[in-house]
């Protein structure tokens, strides 16, 4: 490819609502361009990229076993009906209707219809196993879309879908994508971390994310460095840091806090650590009738020490919450407590309420709660002595660093990524809904036991941007770099020697399977390495009139501090062997 022929539009600043720093470049480098809120054209430098992502995804699964076929982005309402989730999936499923006023949804995903395909194509275990995949567009219809391709409404995904007749089929099915996915992410090129993560809105049993490392990231992951054990934090299971509970050694005394209302304003100023506060949160259940209206109403007060956090996803995984919890008004609990929150506490209710206490805090002792009452905490709480034991212990907090590994074999640590991959296994939660069956050796029907496998095509980009970059621009890894190497030739349209010598470079490394652009444009060097610089291109060779006299051009890896004076018949051998062709 030749500059001249192809289409290059770089910027020198990027728009002002470009947030983080992928979405500045992708703009400032011409690979995208907005066309509404959350919505892009993808251009024909970026797609480039996303080409080279499908074609390493499609590559693997293949070699997988996996099937491409092609879903269509609008489905029939009535299949998201059967399975539940035209309702449930919420507001960011973009529903619309045809002319002839039936309802449709513009896909998030396609697990209602690759069941529908699979209850109609496969009917015998004899054509078990069997996972069908494709490379989609995906429309998910974000109340605040932000950073460019990293949470946009219309993204490109590549999803899979296996079909087992039982557990021990479709787990191993499961591990299949699961080693294939780290074979895509490790051809990409990027650094990264696969974590056991919650199943969220999809469902299922068990699932693990692909998380790309980057400080930018909106995740926190949690890993052992010294074992295997690595988890999303919101399903990283967080041990009590206190063995057992130790005697009571204070008595119950009603302290005042004027004007204190956090764990920390409270421990500063009765000179106390943090870690024997306690922290009241307090939530409701609502019970409702068929007609939808609420019949009864449950408080629940979650206790969690004062220097934890409340980990909403475990915490609507507990008996009575599953079907879904909601923090408590004011008015509910003044009614409950006597008291406006900051100085609530599980001794001296007006009503009962449910109390659960996280694993940590159900082994303190003389411990610091609100006493329900402004401006007054307890010290010296005890359990069993001074309120009952609580209805629930479990593990409610999010983990910090320096917590024991739940596998007992070193202490957590806590990075930052971005989640591009996910992979669940769904069990029947589909098959069951949708009536999706085939025909066992006894010739009985049996639901499928499924699992679905995504990836985000287009995030890959944003991901990889967030995670390679200086202060210049882009440093793509080369497998999905726009271009692999770029020739720079100074005075390209002054100089025959120049010019005759990059056109010959140039299809030399071309034949030689090197993915090369040959900048002609006649662009100053400086205006010239700035644009690919910015774009990120693995390899830069320069070429001049001087350099070609002295029998050696310059060659720049994009991370390299500067370039080496490689011999023109060694060229193509080096580029190769910086792009380990």
């Amino acid at each position: 490819m030749k500059a001249s022929q192809f289409f290059i539009s770089t910027l020198k600043e990027a728009p002002a609502d470009a947030e983080v720093i992928s979405h500045q470049l992708m703009m400032r480098a011409g690979m995208i361009k907005r066309l509404g809120a959350g919505i892009y054209n993808y251009m024909p430098m970026g797609l480039r990229v996303i080409r080279k992502v499908e074609a390493i995804s499609r590559d693997e699964m293949n070699r997988a076993g996996a099937v491409e076929l092609l879903m269509p982005v609008v489905q029939p309402a009535e299949l998201w009906q059967e399975s539940g989730r035209f309702q449930a999936y919420g507001p960011e499923l973009l529903r619309v209707k045809d002319r002839h006023d039936r309802d449709f949804v513009i896909q998030p995903t396609s697990e209602e219809v690759v069941t529908d395909i699979a209850r109609q194509e496969l009917r015998s275990y004899k054509q078990l196993p069997k996972n069908f995949y494709h490379i989609q567009t995906k429309f998910r219809d974000e109340r605040r879309p932000r950073f460019g391709v990293m949470r946009g409404r219309e993204f490109t995904m590549k999803d899979a879908y296996s079909f087992d007749r039982d557990q021990a089929g479709a787990l191993k099915s499961y591990q299949v994508m699961f080693d294939a996915y780290k074979r895509i992410f490790d051809r990409f090129g990027l650094q990264y971390r696969a974590v056991a993560a919650d199943t969220g809105s999809i469902g299922g049993d068990a699932s693990h994310e692909f998380q790309v490392i980057a400080e930018t990231g909106e995740d926190a992951l949690v890993y052992c460095p010294t074992s295997d054990y690595a988890a999303n934090i919101e399903l990283a299971e967080a041990l009590p840091l206190l063995a057992a509970r130790g005697p009571a050694t204070q008595a119950l005394t009603k302290t005042p806090t004027p004007g204190k209302s956090t764990c920390a304003d409270v421990a500063a100023l009765l000179g106390l650590p943090l870690q024997q506060t306690v922290k009241s949160l307090v939530l409701a259940t609502d019970e409702k009738n068929e007609a939808g209206d609420i019949v009864r109403t449950t408080v629940w007060l979650l206790l969690v020490r004062g220097d934890h956090d409340l980990n909403e996803v475990k915490t609507g995984k507990l008996p009575g919450l599953k079907a879904g919890w909601r923090f408590a008004t004011v008015a509910e609990i003044e009614e409950h407590f006597g008291c406006k929150p900051g100085y609530l506490g599980p001794i001296g209710m007006k009503k009962p309420v449910k109390v659960v206490a996280d694993r940590t805090v159900a082994h303190m002792a003389d411990f610091v709660c609100g006493a329900n009452e402004a401006d007054y905490h307890y010290t010296g709480a005890n359990w069993g002595r001074d309120l009952p034991e609580p209805d629930l212990v479990a593990d409610i907090r999010n983990v910090v660093a320096g917590d024991p590994s739940p596998d007992g074999k070193g202490t957590l640590t806590i990075q930052r990524g971005i989640e591009v991959g996910h992979v669940f296994y769904l069990g029947t939660k589909y098959s069951l809904a949708m009536g999706a069956n085939f025909l066992d050796e006894t010739g009985k029907p049996q639901p499928f036991q499924m699992g679905c496998y995504g990836i985000g095509v287009t995030r890959i980009l944003g991901a990889a941007i967030e995670q390679n970059h200086d202060g210049r621009g882009i440093i793509w890894p080369a497998a999905i770099a726009p271009f692999a190497c770029v020739l720079c030739p100074i005075g390209y349209d002054r100089s025959a020697e120049v010019k005759a010598a990059a056109d010959t470079l140039y299809a030399q490394l071309a034949e030689a399977g090197v993915d090369v652009i040959l900048d002609d444009r006649g662009e100053r060097p400086g205006a010239m390495f700035a644009d690919w610089e910015l774009i990120g291109v693995p390899v830069r060779v320069v070429l001049s009139d001087r350099a070609l006299k002295e029998g050696a051009l310059e060659v720049q890896g994009r991370r390299d501090p500067e370039a080496a004076k490689v011999a023109l018949q060694d060229v193509v051998g080096d580029v190769r062997t910086r792009l380990a062709l």
